[in-house]
This record gives C-alpha cells, sequence and structure tokens, in this order.
C-alpha cells in the first residue's frame, strides 16, 4: 500500500511548513489517474498524523478529473483511464489534468 508512504510524506511537508503550529485542515487535490486511492489515503492520513502537529486535522480530498487533448486532431475531452483513446481513434494524446497530487492548502491554529 504505497498510500501509507504518500500519507507520511504528506504529513511531513504539512509539519515542516506549519513550524510548530496545530494544523486543523489539509485541501489536497488527488487526480484520477494519478494511481493513488483517495480512500486509502484518507484512512492513512490518521495513522501518520498521530504524535505530530497534524493530530486530529481534517482532511479534504478533492478529485481532479482526467482530460487529455488528442495530438493528431486536437479534440480535448475527459479521460477516464490512463488506456483512453480520441474519439478520432488516435492514441497520441497529451495528459491536460488528472494525474495531480497536491497539498493545495493548509489551514493552521493562529499563533498566540
Amino acid at each position: 500500500m504505497h498510500e501509507l508512504g504518500i500519507s507520511r510524506n504528506i504529513v511531513a511537508i504539512v509539519g515542516e511548513a506549519a513550524a510548530g503550529r496545530r494544523v486543523r485542515r489539509v485541501t489536497l487535490e488527488i487526480g484520477k489517474l494519478s494511481g493513488a486511492v483517495s480512500d486509502a489515503i484518507a484512512f492513512c492520513f490518521d495513522l501518520a498524523a498521530q504524535g505530530t502537529v497534524l493530530e486530529g486535522a481534517a482532511l479534504d480530498i478533492r478529485e481532479i478529473d482526467g482530460l487529455a487533448r488528442c495530438t493528431a486532431c486536437g479534440t480535448q475531452f475527459p479521460m477516464t483511464t490512463l488506456l483512453a483513446a480520441c474519439p478520432c481513434g488516435s492514441r497520441r494524446l497529451t495528459r491536460i489534468a488528472g494525474e495531480e497530487l497536491n497539498i493545495k492548502s493548509i489551514e493552521l491554529d493562529e499563533v498566540q
């Protein structure tokens, strides 16, 4: 399960950015073509956050649909699988969206 490793990396990156402040919320963008399973990351996040400034933080996951542009005909279309073909039949595609795995934002406690 590589999602545990991904969750640990997210916790490490956010923990460093938080600079000791408590983290209230983390928002992720996960592309549907990224190979990461959103539900598994959500499950592993709580485990990885235990004992850190992220413990108890809410996790918001925004899934990003796949989108591609055909280099043969220029058509832009939804891509539901990495094996998709353009409606024209070509498989020469440029992926535009759907492979993301980004920490979009973090919400921290205010410094007192």
